[in-house]
Parts: C-alpha cells; structure tokens; sequence
C-alpha cells in the first residue's frame, strides 16, 4: 500500500465501451456517484469520498462479449480488456468487513458498461489489522494440535457424505485413527440432520478418537461441521470444545462473513473453512473473484484451513489455478500481523496427485485430503491412509512412486486402483 489511509482493488474488466471512461463508472457506482448527477456531490466531497481510478492498462481485445446484457459496440467497435485499480478512502467505511465486500464487490457485477469483470487483488489498510485478527491457529497451531512435523497432515473426508449413523460414522473414524490418519473432517453436507445429530455424532466420534489417541500417543483432528445459526455455532464449538476435539468446520458461502468473523471470535480452536458454492463466484472467466482476492477476506475473519482443490481434480478448476490459490495463503496481508491458512488439498485426490502437488507447491504445509483416496483403497481403509503416507514420502524425498510402490503392497495396491 502506499497511502495508508485507502483501500486499492485491482479489476480485470471486459467492455464496449472506452476503457477509462468505464473505469470512472465503476469509480463512481461504488463510492459517490450514480448514473446522472446530483447536487449534493459537490467538488468538495468528490476529493473527500469518491473513489479514484489509480491505473488502467488495456489488455487485449474480445470478438464477442463474455456476458449478456452489457452495452453493444459502436459500428465498427469491439469489445476490450483492460486491468484497472480502484480505490477508496478508508474513511468511506472505517475497516469493517461486510462494507468492505459490498464497495470492492457490489454493484459492480451487474453494470451494463461491462461484458466481463472479475476482482483480481486487494490491499488494505493496517487499520483492517487492527480490528481482525485473523487465523488464531493456522500452520503452526494446527501443527501443534495434530502433532504433526515435516510432512503434510494426511486427511480425508468421511464418506459416505450423508447416510451415516452418529454409530457409523464413529466406526470409520475409530479404524481411519486407529490407522494413523493425522485429520478427518465431516463432509459439508453433514450437518445436524435427525439421522445424524451433531451433538451424538460428536460423542461417538470423540469416544473412539480419545481410544485411539490413548493407544497411540497422538489425537487425530477432526472437524466437525458445525455450519449454522451464529447461536448454533456458537454452542456446537462449545460441545465440540468440551468434548476434547480440536477442529471445527464451517461453510463460508452459507454462513457469510458476519458469521465467520463471530465463530472466529468465539472459537478456541482452528476454524476449518469449506468453500463449497466456490464455482458460482469463479468459473465464468470474466465474472467474479480470482481465489487470492476472496480468501484474503477469510483470513481476515479469522478462517485457519481453506479448501484450494486439487491437481487432476474432478472439478472444472486447472491445475495452475490451484496451484496460485495454494500459494497465495501463504502470502502475508500485513507486515505486522501476516494471516497465513492452511491451504486444503481435497476433490478426487489419490496417491496418483501427490507428487505433482509436492512438485508444485515445494511446501510441506498443507492438508492432503483424500475421501475415495482413502475410504475404497482395495485393501481397506487402513491401507488408503498407508498408502497415501507412503506416497508422500517417496514424493518428499525424490522417489519415484512405482519404485517406492515396488515394496510396499498399500501403496502398489492404490496404484493399481487409482488410475492415472
């Protein structure tokens, strides 16, 4: 940041329009402008309030619009792209969250000067800092937590998604802990529902997690998803808390950032955070957020792990993308006060992904999290943890996975069912 005291975005916009002149819509739309002048914004509160465009570089240029609904070209027109930075005085807002998402990601969307526009990158003042604290756990608290060192946790998701009993569920937790697994988590579908109340599924799980941890020296995590009311949160966190478990899990896009910034100012432990409805916000290339501008947010409000997808995944996403997402929760938000996350690794992954996701990232900290990866091994659930260890081994010291497989029959086992 170079002024202190404003908020800067960085925009990719798509229009028929001359690039400078829509980014001064924009300008306007989002901080004291409408779409004809009024006469109360005087010279005097345009240089006090209004936003200013800070740098505009055209990009290239589109045959066809992205999206419906914007303004057609003028006879022999096009449609081109720029880059653009807004900002804003943080006076307009003082350093609050929600207001902070409805002026850099508002009205925006929706003008008809704009055939594509998607929020690339924020900075924000130290005074954001100030007020939020961010994760309270993240790397290193989740580390100590899971007593896990060196290597990634390996995790995976409790599947079936929905249909277990609170019994049920507790016997694959009780033989995934019992099998070394370092982190469970509930899949975001499991909630609270009559088949598989929270507080049951909670005590069952936790009796079996608290077995293991005596047999073994070492408390596996898992995150209960405690997605809800703010009051719900509130008192499932507490259970949880009280029953000796050391993750909680909520679903970002449902809860929202009211509700995330209140459980993170609740929680006492790490808050794992889903990003479930992700695609709605990303995968039009020219609408929405790019990763690293929406979860600096999430941080921001307190989120310890977030889910980045996977390589090879069995979603729409590009390995490059998961990639630069992973990556930027390790990126610091403020000098003083960093806020890095634990990126989550999960969507269809196996052994088969391990050692171009080590390869990429060159980081042993994440979460590996691997549901079929590790649930429909051939030989059993305790052999898709094994194998899913031994894979990262080999990955994290430079050995080919078929050779290291040659040895160790869970991991040539997962080899032979996960095809590449």
């Amino acid at each position: 940041m170079s002024d202190p005291t404003r908020i800067e975005a960085d925009y990719l916009i798509e229009t028929a329009a001359e690039p400078a002149a829509a980014a001064e819509a924009m300008a306007g739309e989002q901080s004291s402008g409408t779409f004809v002048a009024v006469p109360g914004e005087t010279p005097e509160l345009k240089a006090r309030a209004a936003a200013r465009v800070e740098a505009l570089e055209v990009v290239g240029t589109v045959d066809a619009p992205s999206l419906p609904g914007a303004v057609a070209p003028k006879a022999g027109g096009g449609w081109q792209r720029a880059r653009v930075t807004l900002s804003w005085p943080l006076d307009n807002i003082g350093p609050s969250l929600p207001n902070l998402v409805a002026t850099v990601a508002g009205n925006l969307f929706e003008l008809r000067a704009f055939s594509g526009l998607r929020l690339l990158d924020l900075r924000l003042p130290t005074a954001f800092a100030d007020r939020y604290a961010g994760p309270k756990f993240g790397v290193a608290g989740t580390r100590r937590l899971a007593g896990v060192e060196g290597r990634p946790l390996i995790g995976t998701i409790v599947k079936p998604s929905v249909g277990l009993s609170s019994a049920a569920t507790a016997e694959l937790v009780g033989t995934l802990a019992d099998a070394g697994i370092d982190f469970v988590k509930d899949d975001e579908l499991q909630s609270d529902g009559p088949s598989c109340p929270f507080e049951a599924r909670v005590e069952a799980v936790m009796r079996v997690v608290e077995r293991a941890a005596d047999r073994h020296g070492r408390k596996c995590m898992v995150a209960f998803n405690l997605t809800g009311d703010i009051d719900e949160m509130r008192r499932r966190h507490d259970f949880v808390f009280a029953k000796g478990g050391t993750c909680i899990m909520a679903s970002l896009n449902a809860v929202g950032f009211a509700g995330i910034v209140e459980l993170a100012r609740h929680t006492a432990l790490p808050l794992h955070a889903h990003r479930n409805g992700w695609g709605a916000l990303s995968r039009a290339p020219a609408l929405g957020w790019s990763f690293p501008a929406w979860s600096k947010l999430w941080r921001l409000a307190g989120c310890d792990h977030m889910h980045v997808n996977g390589l090879a995944n069995k979603f729409s996403e590009s390995d490059d993308s998961v990639i630069v997402s992973a990556r930027s929760l390790g990126d610091s938000l403020f000098e003083a006060s960093p806020m890095r996350a634990m990126p989550v690794f999960s969507s269809g992954q196996t052994v088969r992904q391990v050692a171009g996701t080590w390869a990429a990232l060159g980081s042993p900290d994440l979460i590996y999290a691997a549901g079929g990866g590790i649930v429909a091994h051939p030989h059993g659930v305790a052999a898709g943890v094994t194998a899913l260890r031994e894979a990262w081994d080999a990955a994290m010291a430079g050995i080919p996975i078929e050779t290291h497989a040659q040895t160790r029959p869970a991991l040539a086992a997962a080899l032979g069912a996960y095809k590449a």
